[in-house]
Order: structure tokens, then sequence, then C-alpha cells
């Protein structure tokens, strides 16, 4: 009679689940995606195949299948799984789950496999714990997290652990979540009578941005509200299914620091189309608009400089505006800096300056002030002879005094050939000319 009872429990329980957590892949064959590790002869298939599977640490995006890949692991490797959250459990749930390992070992049992989900939300002495049973092999830990475990996990565990990265499902790949969804009769929707058009398949594969359970749950809901059957799911459909996404996006994580990666790197490859696009995500996040202008000053200076004068007083403009109008019309003077910052000419120029004079600074002699720069405006200077034999640069012909400034040989800045630039740079080389055949008289 118990049995009949904890079927049926069992069944109203699955029935209460959402579509993804129906669908949740029972084997390694149904697994959709991270085929770079867990294709034929991949890394994490030959550990399976061998019985060498280590400690692991799942690292990606939501809806990717990292806690279903753990189970699979448990069930392949034939391990007790044991489940804990970083959010929710603390060092005695933790020391319970070890201690038992620890036990089921000793007896002769199953050795356990340890998924904790959001790893990194374990301070670092939770952490610490885990690390003896891990580097005895009593537990075999598969920790899942969205941050790079390389920031956010101790060093100690990811150095005993194989990282693998999870990218997201590709469109095909979400297509076929899908349609196994559809002609799923005891999970899926099988059971009902759904004409699932080409547009609207594309639609939701597409705009899920590889997240399975988001594809799914859109899927259910056009499913469930439709009405009678047949149903004909049409983009339209779609469209009223998917809710306004969420961009995935920790300010301060990794889609922080690639995403302004990306619109640096565009806007320095002269790319204005992909330096908007990586503009409009990071807005469309939330993402600090004052630290998108400090972004932008930086750039006029470090990779455009002198190619274009105006680059610089554009982009300090954008950020005064950007204080003035705030969101959502400050978007304007951000995008036109982006755009104009990535057509503009560049030159890299003053940044390599800089970077060679200070190195020069903190590996070489520190050069002394040569005595005719020196300051001459106070009471005992003279006596010291500072300023002796300076040349007021004003009222030497053309304005440029043939003197030593430096009182060594060196060339720090060099101007490219490209936009004002260039004409800096035929205009320095009369300059130095002059300046070396002033150092040469001495």
């Amino acid at each position: 009679m118990s049995s009949l009872f904890a079927k049926a429990e069992a069944d109203h329980m699955r029935q209460a689940q959402p579509l993804a957590a129906r669908m949740r892949p029972r084997t390694l064959a149904e697994f959709a995606g991270q085929q770079h590790f867990l294709g034929a002869g991949k890394l994490l298939r030959r550990l399976l195949a061998s019985d060498r599977l280590g400690s692991v640490i799942f690292y990606g995006p939501p809806g990717t299948g990292k806690t279903t890949l753990a189970r699979l692991l448990a069930t392949e490797s034939r391990r007790k799984f044991r489940q804990l959250s970083a959010v929710s459990s603390g060092v005695k749930e933790l020391r319970e789950v070890l201690d038992q390992a620890r036990d089921d070992l000793a007896g002769g049992g199953q050795r356990t496999l340890l998924f904790i989900d959001e790893i990194h939300r374990f301070n670092k002495s939770q952490q610490d714990a885990l690390l003896p049973d891990v580097e005895e092999g009593i537990v075999t830990l598969v920790g899942a997290t969205t941050s790079n475990p390389f920031f956010s996990v101790n060093s100690a565990l990811v150095s005993r652990s194989q990282v693998f990265e999870f990218q997201p499902l590709s469109p095909d790949e979400i297509k076929a979540v899908l349609r196994r969804a559809l002609a799923d009769k005891e999970r899926g929707l099988g059971q009902y009578e759904v004409n699932l058009h080409d547009d609207a398949l594309e639609f939701i594969a597409q705009v899920s941005d590889g997240d399975a359970r988001r594809a799914l749950a859109a899927l259910e809901i056009g499913v469930l509200s439709a009405g009678e059957q047949p149903i004909e799911f049409t983009r339209e459909l779609a469209a009223e299914s998917v809710q306004r996404k969420a961009t995935a996006y920790d300010p301060t994580g990794d889609e922080h620091y690639d995403s302004v990666s990306a619109l640096i790197k565009s806007i320095r490859g002269s790319d204005p189309d992909a330096g908007l696009y990586w503009l409009a995500r990071m807005l469309e996040a939330g993402e600090d608009v004052r630290f998108l202008c400090r972004r932008l000053v930086i750039l006029a200076s470090e990779d455009v400089g002198n190619a274009d004068p105006h680059a610089l007083p554009l982009a300090v403009a954008a950020m005064q505006a950007c204080e003035f109008v705030g969101l959502p019309e400050c978007q304007l003077p951000l995008a036109q800096a982006v755009t104009y910052l990535a057509c503009a000419p560049k030159s890299n120029a003053a940044t390599v300056a800089i970077g060679e004079a200070r190195k020069d600074i903190r590996e070489g002699r520190v050069l002394p002030v040569p005595t005719h720069l020196r300051d001459a405006h106070y009471g005992g200077a003279k006596r010291l002879g500072h300023g002796a034999g300076y040349e007021y640069a004003h009222d030497a012909e053309g304005g440029v005094a043939a003197q030593d400034y430096l009182g060594v040989e060196r060339e720090y800045y060099r101007p490219v050939d490209r936009g004002f630039e260039a004409e800096l740079a035929e205009r320095l080389k009369g300059i130095r000319d002059k300046l070396r055949a002033g150092r040469a008289k001495k």
C-alpha cells in the first residue's frame, strides 16, 4: 500500500514540475551541448570511460546543464549523488555529508559524488573544509558556479580540480531540446497536438540566449496558454510567450569585464557597429554610465591620441552630457562618442611614450634637472647658477630654442603616420634636428 502512495505522490510532484525540470536528461545521450569537453574522445568522456573521474568545477551561464551533468556523472560513475547549495548550507551540513561519505567508503559502500551549487558562495573556511576529503578522494567534488573560479574559488581547491567551462547552447541544440520536449508524451508535451512553425522555433532558439530552461519555459507557456487543439504555435505566440529577457550580466564579474573589453577592442579596431552593440548590451544590463564614460575618456587618449586631437574633448563632453541629462537620453552622447572614436584615426604613440619614460625612471638612474632649467626665482638661485644660460623659447627663431632639455639623448614620442599625428611627425622632425644641433654645440 505504501508503495502505491509513494508512486502517486511521485506522479503528483512530477506533474507540478515545470517542463524544464521534467525534461532533465536521464542519460548522457540525451544531454545537449558542451561537446567541446563531453564529445567522443574529449577529456571528460575519457575520464568517465577510464573510471578516473576526479573533482571538477563546472563554470558557465545558467541553463547550460551544470546540475544535470553532475547527476549524470554520478550515475555513469556509479557514485552516490549528494547535493548541497552554497547559498543555504553551512559548515555543519557540509561536515555531515563528508563524514557520511567517509563512513560509506570505509565500510565498502558506494563512493560519493558531492555536488555543490554556487560553490563560489562558500566562504574561505567552508572551501577549506573540503580540501582534506577532496585530496584523499573521500568525495568526488563537482562544484558549479556562474563566476570565474580562478577569481572566486580558493586556488588550493581549483588546483585539485579540473575546470570545465560551459558554453551557451547553440540555436540548433536549443531546437533539438524543444523538438524532444514536444515529442515526449511521458515527460514533455507530447499529449498535445502542436504545429510548431519554423519561424517560431527559430525565434525561441535565438532569443533564449543558449539557455535551455528559458527556451522550454517559453514553449510550455505557449502551449498551455493556446487554448483549443490543434495548436498553431506561430511566431506571434512565441513572442507573447517570451518575457522580456534579463541580460545575463554581473556588474562586478566576468560579463562586466568581458563586455567592456569587447567594447574597447571594437573601438580600437575601428568597428563602430560592434562598438554600438557592446555599448547597447551594457546599457540594457544596467551598467554604470559613469564607468562607461571613464573608459571612453581613457580610450580617447590611449588609442586615438594626437591622431585626432578632437577625440579627447569629445569624450569628455560626452561624459559631462551624461551627467547632465542622465538615462535614457544619455545613450545618445554615448553612441556619438563610441562611433566617433571608432572611426577616428588611431595612435597609441603617447601611451607608449609615457610607458617608456616611466620605465626608464623605475629601472635607470634618475636624471638631475639641467642647471639652466632649474627654478631661478628665489633669492639664492643665482648664487647656485640656476637658470644661467637658459634661452627663452618665444624669442628664438620659429619658437624653438636650440638647447638641451634633458641632459641625455632620448626619444620617447614617435608619432604615427595617421591623421593629425602625421603632421606632428613632420613638424617634430624639424624640431628635433634643431635641438640636436643645440646639444652638439655644448
